[in-house]
């Protein structure tokens, strides 16, 4: 792989999370409603009083800048963002966006990343003995209910899992992850809790894009079914298993891992309806109460934080492509 296309693929990527953070700066900004305003607006609707409200939201809006020319903006915008400073929350000022946004964080990575990778790896294993023709008769007939789940959005098995196993069952906690009782918790208790807390987002995200992966990986086997490679590692008398896991689930996978690299970076964006439901400390929904706040600062933190991590992922993934199948070959130029 020569430098120059290194160099190429580096200057897409910075000019891809340029493109992307400038269009959320735009779109944020010609939205309706002043943030400012609203926040006041619903701090009376909570029953405080503000006084003096139009001379707080003057300085509000010079704190923020919100007041300078939008030309202004950007340019403090572009600068602040390529030394990953974010500001501070406009709905939780003075706090700064960055403090949130590391609180937040390792729980949407701890969750995403584990059921992602569970549910690409038991799919990924499923779907190709769907195509296996030396799969058991039993096997055939079961695993396509499993695909059945894949058309049930993952909110909704969310919902079902809550009202069986929380509230009905009292299983697990309905929500958070500091279950009463617990919130003093230490050590190995405290991951006990969190385990618990975090059993049933992290079901319900498995459950509902197991389907999708082993869809995937069952097309992509029945392609490979029949290839000379198979035919010759048959000949030369190998093991079913051996054949199955190193020629042809080997052959077959390199898609479903282009798709699993940009599952893995958007993770960061959290999953919102699902983090919501079990009020889970996520991304996802610091992300919605952002929205709702149309707190400016937290929403162009997090979704620069997603364009990053998608970029990362697809750069990584394109240069690592020739390690990860030799037919593959960059130009030299």
């Amino acid at each position: 792989m020569s430098a120059s296309y290194v160099f190429r693929r580096l200057t897409v990527f910075v000019v891809i999370v340029w493109a992307a953070a400038s269009i959320n700066f735009v779109i944020l900004r010609l939205a309706p409603g002043d943030p400012v305003a609203g926040i006041l607006v619903r701090i009376e609707q909570q029953g405080g009083s503000v006084v003096g409200s139009d001379e707080i939201i003057r300085s509000y809006r010079a704190t923020f800048g919100l007041d300078e020319p939008f030309v202004v903006q950007y340019a403090k915008f572009v600068a602040n963002f390529a030394r990953f400073d974010f500001g501070p929350s406009l709905s939780n000022y003075p706090t700064p966006v960055n403090a949130i946004i590391g609180a937040a964080l390792p729980w949407t990575i701890g969750l995403l990343t584990v059921s992602t990778m569970i549910a690409f790896g038991l799919g990924t294993f499923l779907g190709a003995l769907l195509a296996w023709r030396g799969t058991p008769a039993i096997l055939r007939t079961t695993l396509p209910l499993l695909m059945l789940v894949a058309a049930v959005p993952y909110y909704l098995l969310a919902i079902l899992l809550l009202a069986v196993f929380a509230f009905g069952l009292h299983l697990f906690p309905a929500a958070g992850t500091a279950p009463i009782g617990g919130l003093g918790a230490t050590g190995l208790t405290r991951v006990g809790e969190i385990l618990r807390s975090s059993f049933l987002p992290a079901v319900s995200l498995i459950l509902g894009g197991l389907g999708g992966w082993m869809l995937g990986m069952r097309g992509l086997m029945v392609g490979v079914l029949g290839s000379d490679y198979l035919m010759l590692a048959e000949a030369k008398g190998l093991s079913t298993r051996r054949i199955l896991f190193r020629y042809a689930i080997r052959n077959a996978i390199l898609p479903q891992i282009t798709v699993l690299a940009l599952a893995l970076g958007s993770i960061v964006s959290g999953a919102v309806l699902v983090e919501v439901i079990f009020s889970y400390p996520g991304l996802g929904s610091t992300l919605y109460q952002a929205i709702q706040n149309n707190d400016y600062t937290l929403i162009q933190g997090i979704t620069f934080l997603l364009v990053v991590a998608v970029g990362v992922a697809i750069l990584i993934l394109d240069l690592a492509y020739p390690l990860l199948d030799p037919r593959i070959r960059y130009d030299q130029g």
